[in-house]
């Protein structure tokens, strides 16, 4: 396929192919692969780099970036090996003489252990995000490979999914601490706050007065920011919540869990919550209709969501839709009451559903999130159980609303039970929505 770029694409290829380290925070459906596999052929054209490491989601590495390549004509002649499966196929993989090995990022450990000769020039990260942990093994490992390796490009449209306190982990693997500091104590004190806290021990921080301001101008130099409502003819996105009620009976299962963090539902079934996030947990499954009890079995509640859930797909008249579960046993529910829902897992039912001939799919947010082009397949999107991540949430509505969607409006619907934790998680996504929002506005691309 002729690659025929928007200046935005062109603008965002300029800017890797001139900073050696480079934060491209683009929204999705605006092309990340493409923009950055043309940069990368560019530099080995221009012979300033030789080698380089792509590290993505599993999905992604295994599917979307070989894609891209083989898909626009510009690209012909890179080469490029995927090392994923098992130990032995990752390794023939790393050793083949090619341009750019593409690994996934749960690999990323194994590969700094395995012993192999490693040598890059360029390292892509895509979904930076996902380094957001600077207490994570794969930030260390990405860490320890960073200093030989003199180009970086990290890729994310989600760089503050759980607000400002995400940024410096990914810029601690970007510019090495330049620009952030390189202790996250110190990028705590100079930044935040305290906010929750008991005693010496501090749950949560709050950024200071002007905080945000000093760390996008900070940071801005090697950072570009694109939205794709600005750049990309999209269709309306229509947002929808369809509440549900207990009845008194459920109601009271609710709140009695909820304080005193334990409930009875039978004889064999006892439902305990440990702590305060194991309660949140058990919250959210009882808002969705069912709850795992301690020894591993289902407790049902009601089944106030499934009743939603077979409305919708009645007024939906048969036009394909996909369902955003949380827990296996939502899973289990809903395909026990509407059978020809069908669990989207391997390659072949993603192309089924992309070629049309699924009716209703239910989807995982975290096996959906990034990379995945599914708006081919409808424009309904219905989420049965919330996430507490925006960049899931906002990964998975992206799926449908995008690029090359062709119906007029996506729907999304958000079955939500009143009074219930959902309406809270519901919230404190609009509330991380906005400090993002905050930062790609701060660092958003002039195309003049």
């Amino acid at each position: 396929m002729k690659y025929v770029p928007h200046a935005y694409q062109t603008y965002a290829t300029e800017f890797i192919l001139t900073h050696p380290v480079a934060a491209i925070l683009l929204q999705m459906g605006l092309g990340k692969s493409v923009i950055t596999l043309t940069a990368m052929k560019t530099l080995f054209e221009r012979r300033a780099i030789h080698r380089a490491l792509v590290i993505a989601p599993l999905r992604v590495a295994r599917d979307t970036w070989p894609e891209e390549i083989e898909k626009w004509d510009h690209l012909k002649g890179l080469t490029y090996s995927v090392a994923v499966g098992t130990a032995a196929e990752r390794k023939a993989a790393l050793r083949r003489d090619v341009q750019i090995h593409i690994i996934n990022r749960e690999n990323l450990c194994w590969m700094m252990a395995s012993g192999l000769p490693l040598a890059y020039d360029m390292i892509v990260v895509d979904e930076l995000s996902s380094f957001k942990n600077w207490q994570s093994k794969r930030f260390r490992a990405l860490l320890q490979m960073r200093p030989t390796v003199g180009r970086i490009a990290g890729l994310t449209g989600t760089p503050t999914g759980n607000g400002l306190m995400d940024l410096f982990a990914e810029y601690r693997v970007l510019d090495l601490g330049e620009r952030l500091g390189r202790f996250i104590g110190r990028y705590r004190e100079a930044y935040f706050l305290p906010d929750r806290r008991n005693a010496q021990q501090v749950f949560t921080w709050k950024p200071r007065p002007g905080a945000e301001e000093e760390i996008y101008r900070k940071i801005g130099d090697i950072t570009v920011s694109m939205k794709s409502v600005d750049y990309l003819k999209m269709p309306e996105c229509i947002f929808s919540t369809v509440h549900v009620h207990m009845d008194a009976e459920e109601r009271k299962k609710y709140e009695t869990l909820k304080e005193k963090l334990f409930l009875q539902v039978r004889e064999d079934q006892l439902v305990d919550a440990k702590n305060a996030a194991s309660l949140c947990g058990k919250l959210a499954q009882m808002a969705g209709g069912a709850c795992y009890t301690e020894d591993g079995s289902v407790a049902r509640i009601h089944d106030r969501k499934l009743d939603a859930l077979e409305d919708l797909i009645e007024a939906t008249g048969g036009h394909p839709l996909l369902i955003a579960y949380w827990y296996r046993h939502d899973l289990e529910r809903i395909q026990e009451r509407f059978p020809q829902v069908r669990n989207l897992l391997t390659a072949r039912d993603f192309q089924d559903w992309k070629a049309g001939k699924i009716e209703a799919a239910a989807i995982h947010p975290a096996s959906a999130g990034h990379g995945l082009n599914l708006q081919q397949g409808g424009n309904t999107l219905i989420w049965f159980g919330l996430t507490w991540s925006l960049e899931l949430y906002q990964q998975m509505n992206s799926r449908l609303w995008r690029q090359g969607q062709t119906a007029d409006t996506v729907v999304i619907y958000h079955i939500v039970t009143k009074d219930s934790i959902d309406e809270q998680i519901l919230a404190a996504l609009g509330r991380k929505d906005r400090t993002q929002e905050s930062l790609i506005n701060a660092v958003r691309a002039n195309l003049g």
